[in-house]
């Protein structure tokens, strides 16, 4: 996909969203979302997919649990990717089902070599059934676990490298997670590996109402705070532009508002590329 910034499309803009004349502009959804035959929801989407760029962001896979993916969401997926030939295809670095039970959550794990063996496989799995490589999206995460024995960047990496997966880097989630666990968000972006990037997103916090500060909750309900647009525009730096999604699922503004950020993100696209255009100087 062109390295340009998208939005997460929400169906009470559909159609601003459709007349919006943004050059560039490209939409995401929760595949989950629109896993119906017929209706209006797969409509909007065919609309959608004639006359902007796509993307599924799944959150139903459950890749970190001790089982393969769901082999009925599994197809219910394909059939969607057939369908909408989306750009990309991502999915979380967390559980969520197991045993036939279901979770509203995206859930951590101890980062044992074990648990990265298990997670390779369902990788794998689900790349073979898509027939295309994913993106894995690092989590938030609220307390420390005990039994890791790889940070959350060596097991990135790992995992791109053994599958040849892409990451989806979401810096509100490196940001929150940072603010918890109490780790340097920008050492963390800097070990990063660049060529596995292959999407970026931008989301809104909130300050936890007892603890407040001390604990941050990705919310994707707020404005993306400019501690996050700073660790954005270090990781653009460093990496150069990478689709850029802007993510709100809570208290849902006006299209031209997350339109506004979608232009700052934009902006620092741009701005990146003028400068890998200048000359040296010697």
């Amino acid at each position: 996909m062109t390295p340009t910034a998208g939005l997460g499309f929400k169906p009470e803009h559909f159609k601003t969203a459709l007349a919006s004349p943004a050059v560039g502009l490209w939409f995401e959804v929760h595949p989950e979302n629109y896993m119906a035959a017929g209706g209006p929801r797969p409509a909007m989407l065919e609309a959608l997919r004639r006359e902007r760029p796509l993307s599924l962001h799944g959150v139903g896979l459950s890749l970190a649990a001790d089982a393969d993916p769901d082999a009925d969401h599994l197809a219910r997926l394909k059939a969607m990717v057939d369908r909408y030939q989306p750009q990309l295809v991502s999915e979380h670095l967390a559980w969520s089902a197991w045993r036939g039970a279901y979770h509203p959550d995206l859930l951590p794990f101890p980062r044992t070599r074990a648990a990265l063996e298990r997670i390779v496989r369902n990788v794998d799995i689900v790349q073979t059934a898509l027939r295309r490589p994913i993106l894995v999206e690092n989590p938030s995460l609220y307390i420390p676990l005990e039994g890791h024995e790889l940070s959350e960047t060596e097991f990135l990496a790992e995992l791109a490298r053994r599958t040849g997966c892409g990451l989806l880097m979401d810096v509100n989630n490196v940001h929150v997670s940072a603010n918890n666990l109490g780790f340097d968000p920008r050492a963390y972006l800097d070990a990063i590996p660049a060529a596995a990037v292959g999407e970026i997103h931008l989301a809104g916090h909130s300050a936890d109402p007892n603890l407040g500060e001390a604990l941050l909750i990705d919310t994707h309900g707020a404005p993306i705070a400019e501690a996050v647009w700073a660790l954005y525009e270090r990781l653009i730096g460093r990496i150069g532009p990478r689709p850029t999604l802007i993510e709100r699922d809570d208290d849902i503004p006006a299209f031209e508002v997350l339109l506004a950020e979608r232009d700052r993100a934009q902006a620092v696209l741009h701005a990146c590329e003028a400068l890998s255009r200048e000359p040296a100087h010697v």
